[in-house]
């Protein structure tokens, strides 16, 4: 997935610290059938990483709260899609608000929508509509990405996003 054969320690460093927080803020400040905190790792870590390792992040916090604490396979599912989709447009147009409209859609919509089969297939979830979990992830989606958004535009205000981006790059 990185195309690098080298893999940079500093992002490495990085994505493993979103992962924990990521891990830890889900874990503890939980509303039921919402992760926002999983769209606020989601967004930062497109913004500063890149599609792959946001991608990478939202996979393994999603196999962590899998695991670790029993959640259904939503957790993995409804972060993957957004986080990549994120980073994708981050990249391709540098512009924030890129990064949430990936979140939103890819997690709101796209991965809602994917959820479902697999929701049938391995819980045994009654038959419905394919769109059921669009009113959960979408506002969950929105308020994660906007939490990211204040962070972001915090750091840019004091200039310590540039610092931390260009430490990344390097």
């Amino acid at each position: 997935m990185i195309k690098n054969k080298e893999i940079n320690l500093k992002k490495l460093v990085f994505a493993s610290l979103l992962v924990c927080m990521g891990y830890v803020l889900n874990t503890f400040i939980w509303i039921p059938g919402m992760a926002p905190f999983q769209h606020f790792i989601n967004v930062t870590a497109a913004v500063f990483l890149g599609p792959a390792w946001a991608f990478l992040c939202a996979l393994t916090i999603g196999l962590l709260r899998m695991i670790i604490n029993g959640r259904t396979i939503l957790a993995l599912i409804g972060a993957i899609v957004g986080a990549f989709l994120s980073g994708i447009l981050y990249k391709r147009f540098q512009k924030l608000y890129w990064a949430v409209i990936g979140e939103v859609i890819g997690t709101g919509i796209i991965s809602a929508i994917l959820s479902y089969p697999f929701m049938r297939m391995f819980y045994g979830l009654p038959k419905g509509s394919i769109f059921m979990y669009i009113p959960l992830f979408v506002p969950s989606s929105i308020m994660g990405a906007m939490v990211a958004v204040l962070l972001i535009k915090a750091l840019k205000k004091t200039n310590t996003f540039d610092k931390i981006k260009a430490q990344l790059d390097k």
